[in-house]
């Protein structure tokens, strides 16, 4: 099954016919010489049109049988799929359709769906499915990344103009980013306290991200680089920044730019191999999963399920 989200900034009616068809046809064979039979692989198309609804048709082709779910849109849209297929046999295959695709190409695939495609129909004709951990936050699972206060406040400004989004892409993100820090978000008083694996509890907690893949996320081609020790096969990562010092802020973030992860500071609490933590706070806090706001909580409980859902390893040829 191809879950298509058209609303999602790469996705094309031109791309999603090619898309269906290369995933009809399967790969080329050892030779290079021909293509496979057009027929090689049943491919049924769907398209989601609000909220939720990725998470339904993954759930219904999963109680089918189907051999593989393929989320084809933004991150969001993959966050979806893997929700609700999760904990069956039925794999999990990524293309990259929205503006960052950030899963998809910390597996290494091309930004562009057209390319991607190619190495999903290697990876599904090898049969190079393999289980890898998520991350779960309140019973909802998440492929690289949940966003707690500042972070998922940028992205609620961000889906606010999502009508922009497919258009302005980054500038967008950066828009959006100034404007809550500026007049969206409170700087001066601590939004959640964290407790659990990795450290002592830590009450004046203002954003956090929890990791379950690295990077973070892309600035243009160049990856947000916060931890090496989050992994598909390692347990999370949690960093929460204990200040809104735009010093302190952009110190850790120009250093994960050039790779290695942020480097430990006062005004960061790092814990690796996380199994389980907790955030809490009386007053609601905004968070995000993958991307997509979720709206604010006072309380979100992780855990990290190890061999969560079967992955289709894309493969480069």
């Amino acid at each position: 099954m191809l879950i298509v989200n058209s609303f999602a900034s790469s996705v094309t009616a031109r791309n999603t016919v090619v898309v269906q068809r290369r995933l009809s046809e399967g790969a080329d064979d050892p030779d290079h010489r021909t293509r496979r039979s057009p027929d090689r692989h049943q491919v049924e198309v769907v398209e989601t049109n609000r909220r939720g609804h990725a998470t339904r048709f993954a759930h219904d082709a999963a109680r089918r049988g189907v051999d593989v779910v393929i989320g084809y849109g933004g991150d969001g849209t993959l966050n979806e799929v893997a929700t609700g297929i999760a904990g069956t046999d039925t794999a999990l295959g990524v293309l990259p359709g929205g503006s960052t695709n950030v899963f998809a190409r910390t597996l290494g695939m091309p930004n562009d769906p057209v390319e991607a495609v190619e190495h999903l129909v290697r990876g599904i004709d090898a049969a190079d499915f393999r289980p890898i951990g998520l991350g779960q936050v309140n019973g909802r699972s998440f492929c690289f990344h949940t966003g707690i206060g500042y972070d998922a406040a940028v992205v609620q400004r961000v889906e606010k103009h999502g009508s922009l989004k497919r258009w302005l892409g980054h500038p967008l993100f950066i828009y959006a980013g100034l404007s809550t820090w500026a007049t969206g978000y409170d700087r001066k008083h601590p939004h959640f306290a964290v407790s659990g694996d990795g450290g002592a509890d830590l009450e004046n907690g203002y954003f956090t991200i929890v990791l379950n893949t690295n990077p973070y996320t892309y600035l243009g081609n160049r990856p947000l680089d916060l931890s090496p020790h989050a992994g598909l096969d390692q347990a999370l990562v949690a960093i929460t920044f204990t200040t809104m010092s735009a010093r302190a802020i952009l110190t850790s973030l120009a250093g994960a730019l050039k790779g290695g992860g942020v480097r430990p500071a006062p005004h960061l609490d790092i814990r690796t191999d996380v199994r389980r933590l907790t955030v809490t706070h009386h007053d609601p806090f905004p968070y995000q999963l993958d991307g997509d706001a979720l709206g604010e909580t006072n309380r979100l409980d992780f855990v990290h399920v190890p061999d969560a859902v079967r992955l289709v390893f894309p493969n480069s040829g």
